[in-house]
């Protein structure tokens, strides 16, 4: 692997995973990860209190609320992004950024993984 610094790139770990190859695996673990993370994200949000109504008393988004915020919230802070999300919903860009960022991510675990895999096979 290639390094810069104390950071190995995700670069290098792709150009030399197993094979070296990109097929309709990868295509089918990206489109998985990526559709659960878009039909998921809803669901957590509202488990995590983020709600139609704002945020629900008593739950986990409650508590960070009042822990990290004393109760107000910082105007573009991730907590504002999730509370604004719970209230009036995703954007199709937002779905579009959530499901290619996750899906992304699956298929670089998917190339890591084959990576360290084939190390012991040599």
């Amino acid at each position: 692997m290639q390094k810069h610094g104390q950071k190995t790139t995700i670069i290098a770990v792709l150009h030399s995973s197993a094979g070296n190859s990109w097929g309709w695996k990868d295509v089918a673990v990206g489109a998985a990860v990526g559709t659960g993370a878009v039909v998921a994200t809803p669901l957590v949000l509202s488990a995590a209190g983020f709600t139609a109504a704002g945020v629900a008393a008593g739950s986990v988004a409650a508590a960070a609320q009042s822990v990290l915020y004393g109760g107000g919230v910082a105007t573009g802070s991730v907590f504002a992004a999730l509370q604004s999300a719970g209230v009036a919903g995703i954007s199709m860009t937002g779905y579009a950024a959530i499901g290619g960022t996750a899906g992304t991510a699956g298929v670089l675990a998917k190339k890591a993984g084959e990576k360290l895999l084939s190390r012991g096979k040599h």
